[in-house]
């Protein structure tokens, strides 16, 4: 017998605000958390806006040897997974250890380490490469650390699928979980990509944003997007069992009822033009949920601020809507909007920070605005809710994410009901 799975923790730390409160709090003040770059001299780059995690004081959370011994995205989800294990109450009087899992992702891993190591193997020789090199650098790690640090002992996995990571990670804790194989999972992603060779790979390839108006760099389905803007910070999601949920009394934010994952196997970089993929997601996610597109409230896109996605995305959406033979009543209806607005975008940790946006969404009957919006796109044609959020009870939400390399993520969360 299938089990139902209930989210009972969330925890965040994003470029609007250090904690779950302070993020919804951003959101709910349309506050964009776009800057100048800090983290590196940008003299010989085009790109000069960033959204950073700020005033992250890491002696809050870290001792000495913590703080030498990680790498910032390590940091990052072990920051958000506390927040969510104290928001969910879990403790070992009330779980079995050995049944809770970890499904945090990162899209690159440590890059800033690898880029430092590379310096050091160049200029001074392979011996002087750190013996840490590779613990700081590489993708799991994240996982790994947040295991060890709050003692978890279940399933520890972190799926690297570009930017669809975090909602991979997300859909298959769902299923882990609902097939019987773990009680609880902590689940989610982070990212800390933000160095010269980050910043360069994607300016080189024509990716980010070169604006230099905070206002008008990270615009999704607006005409004039030209790029996304580089961010960073993480997500964790607590989603366990129903009947572990309630024998406990945990405070239940909502229900994971749906999730769809597809490959466009199309190109390394770009989306399907005809949105095929990315509609196959979507379906698959509504079949799994039992529901059909009309039933959609609202969907948080991946919305990325680039010409070729917001587009795409825009289709796929339609022809879902279109397949199902939806009205242009369900259509005009039917509230689209991308945080990546407030946030820029936040790579393998976008799916999870945006999971979260649609919980608190739930929680709060508030649909959150694609801020920043000027220029009308005859092309991204759907109710993008510009500006201004919107007063309104949800009871299902989608949240999309699209990854280089072709991988298409959907996940359905609905207000929870006994």
């Amino acid at each position: 017998m299938e089990r139902r799975v209930v989210i009972t923790g969330l925890g965040a730390i994003t470029p609007i605000g250090n904690d779950v409160e302070e993020l919804w709090k951003g959101i709910e003040e349309n506050k964009c958390g776009i800057d100048n770059i800090t983290l590196i001299d940008t003299t010989n780059f085009k790109t000069k806006l960033d959204a950073e995690v700020k005033n992250f004081d890491e002696e809050k959370y870290f001792d000495a040897k913590q703080i030498r011994k990680l790498n910032r995205v390590s940091k990052f989800a072990m920051v958000a997974a506390k927040e969510a294990m104290k928001d969910s109450k879990i403790t070992k009087e009330n779980t079995d250890f050995n049944k809770i899992g970890i499904f945090v992702s990162s899209g690159i891993g440590g890059l800033d380490t690898t880029q430092e190591q590379c310096e050091v193997n160049f200029e001074k020789g392979n011996k002087r490469v750190s013996p840490m090199f590779v613990p700081l650098a590489i993708a799991n790690m994240p996982a790994g650390n947040v295991a060890i640090d709050l003692g978890l002992k279940g399933e520890s996995i972190s799926i690297v699928s570009a930017c669809s990571s975090s909602t991979h990670s997300i859909g298959e804790a769902y299923r882990t979980i609902k097939n019987g194989y773990e009680d609880v999972i902590f689940a989610g992603g982070t990212e800390a990509s933000i160095c010269e060779m980050g910043v360069a790979g994607f300016e080189n390839m024509k990716a980010l944003s070169t604006s230099q108006d905070k206002t008008r760099a990270s615009i999704p389905f607006d005409k004039e997007r030209a790029g996304f803007v580089f961010g960073e910070g993480a997500g964790v999601i607590v989603l366990e069992d129903l009947e572990h949920a309630l024998k406990r009394n945990a405070k239940i934010y909502a229900e994971v009822v749906g999730y769809g994952a597809t490959s466009d196997a199309y190109h390394i970089t770009s989306p399907d033009p005809t949105g095929e993929g990315a509609a196959r997601a979507m379906k698959r996610a509504l079949e799994d949920a039992k529901i059909q597109m009309k039933d959609i409230d609202y969907i948080n896109a991946h919305g990325t601020s680039t010409s070729l996605n917001d587009s795409t995305e825009t289709k796929a959406i339609k022809k879902v809507l279109e397949d199902e033979g939806c009205s242009d009543t369900v259509k005009e209806n039917l509230l689209v909007s991308s945080t990546k607005s407030n946030m820029g975008h936040l790579l393998g940790a976008a799916g999870a920070v945006e999971a979260i946006v649609c919980v608190k969404a739930i929680e709060n009957s508030l649909v959150p605005a694609t801020i920043n919006y000027k220029v009308k796109d005859e092309e991204c044609d759907l109710n993008v809710v510009p500006n201004k959020n919107i007063k309104k009870d949800l009871s299902y939400v989608m949240s999309n994410s699209l990854g280089f390399g072709g991988h298409n993520a959907s996940i359905i969360i609905k207000k929870y009901k006994d």
